[in-house]
């Protein structure tokens, strides 16, 4: 499979460079030239399938014949050593659980996957590769964990100084080995810009190999869509019209669903669930998109205000916004409607959600007003004790620490400072 730049001023690339390289050189997202349908019968047989047999069959277009099968099958095996139940709440909700790996956030799969496509291509490299990342809360911790021990890689997480969880902070900040972790005088806007101006500055890449394992990276990106492909396995005997509730920060989470769509998933709609960052959803109401500033709010990991895969989304409906308009709704909520949700599912579900699956849960009751017969799916993207300290003001009751997050608790934080991207620029210099 070949990728071509979102920017089209680049030449055309392997999997393998699309994922060593992160982004093309003209700074535009790699995106692949051909997404060919899966059988009818692929999804008329799936509940006779494992989940590390769906995701082989969902994936290898995109990755052989780079990566051997029986390699790629065991990557995916490894990368899945984790359930992703769905719990239904009520006849016309559910919620698809994907906090159950390492770090407890949905982004342990593409991290781990990614780890290991990238252990797979530097297994005979005599050079280091450095992976760049920034983070808005669960991507650093993800990364940190998938990558931890990875011969030939060293990473460096960027996060905004107190904008991350006490939780997320310790994850990203404790393990030592080959992870590094830089706290920014910033906000995560900050952080991802530092990240892409390092991968154009030439008195760096010229004297190390940098790669992104933000989802902009083809490898973290796209084994995402894995979970809508599960979520359909467990719900389509029973619901007809599914849909999902996405919280959206990066929109990398959803725009893999909508591969997964491409795929030929019978997936009726999306929806994207801003917090106060609600670029896209003032996008869908003006056709104006507009980035603006992050914001903080209690759902850090949505915090973000210029969505890098965005303009994957627009390429895969062709950059027409009525097309566009059929597949995607956006709705944007407040802290204070996020908090009143976190209660209101406890409450009437007994079940605790965490900040983000909060505003997911909201966008699906505000697109079942208008939807009576769709049954609507909202990701809990992270375990609420990740957010004890919200989660906990707004139910009253105390959570139980999972032991994923009991394993940090006492760990000592390591961050270096850093304030701008001259900075950035020195610290990675001083590694080589």
């Amino acid at each position: 499979m070949n990728y071509y730049s979102l920017n089209r001023k680049a030449p055309d690339t392997s999997f393998e460079q699309a994922v060593i390289k992160g982004l093309a050189p003209d700074r535009g997202l790699y995106f692949p030239k051909e997404i060919t349908t899966l059988p009818a019968s692929f999804f008329k047989d799936i509940d006779s399938k494992t989940n590390t047999e769906i995701a082989f069959e969902a994936i290898k277009q995109f990755i052989s014949p780079e990566i051997p099968e029986n390699t790629l099958k065991t990557i995916i095996e490894e990368t899945l050593a984790f359930d992703f139940p769905v719990v239904k709440l009520s006849d016309s909700i559910s919620t698809l659980e994907l906090f159950h790996g390492p770090t407890m956030a949905f982004k342990d799969v593409g991290a781990r996957f990614m780890a290991r496509c990238l252990g797979y291509f530097n297994q005979n490299n005599t050079n280091d590769v450095t992976v760049l990342v920034a983070t808005s809360g669960d991507t650093g911790g993800a990364v940190a964990n998938g990558f931890l021990g990875v011969k030939g890689v060293n990473v460096v997480i960027l996060y905004p100084s107190g904008k991350v969880s006490a939780i997320q902070e310790k994850q990203l900040t404790t393990l030592g080995q080959n992870i590094t972790a830089l706290e920014v005088d910033g906000v995560f806007d900050d952080c991802q810009d530092m990240v892409k101006k390092a991968f154009l500055d030439e008195s760096i890449t010229s004297q190390m190999q940098l790669t992104s394992a933000n989802s902009i990276n083809v490898a973290r990106w796209l084994p995402q869509l894995f979970y809508f492909i599960f979520a359909y396995k467990q719900l389509h005997k029973h619901h007809d019209e599914i849909v999902f509730s996405i919280p959206s920060g990066n929109f990398g989470n959803i725009c893999a669903g909508m591969m997964a769509q491409q795929l030929g998933l019978p997936i009726q709609h999306f929806i994207a669930s801003n917090n106060a960052n609600n670029v896209v959803t003032n996008y869908l109401k003006t056709k104006n998109y507009s980035p603006k500033p992050s914001v903080q709010t209690l759902s850090n990991a949505m915090d973000v205000g210029n969505p890098s895969n965005f303009v994957r989304i627009q390429e895969i409906y062709n950059n027409d916004f009525e097309t566009l308009k059929q597949n995607l709704s956006s709705f944007s909520y407040t802290d204070d409607d996020t908090k009143a949700a976190l209660l209101e599912i406890y409450e009437r579900y007994n079940y605790i959600a965490d900040p983000h699956g909060a505003v997911g849960y909201l966008g699906c009751k505000d697109y079942l007003k208008t939807h009576k017969n769709a049954h609507c799916v909202f990701l809990e993207t992270a375990h609420p004790t990740k957010f004890l300290d919200v989660v906990e003001e707004v139910i009253q009751t105390k959570v139980d620490l999972p032991p994923q997050i009991k394993a940090v608790m006492d760990k000592t934080k390591v961050a270096t400072k850093i304030s701008d991207y001259e900075d950035l620029k020195a610290y990675l210099l001083k590694t080589i």
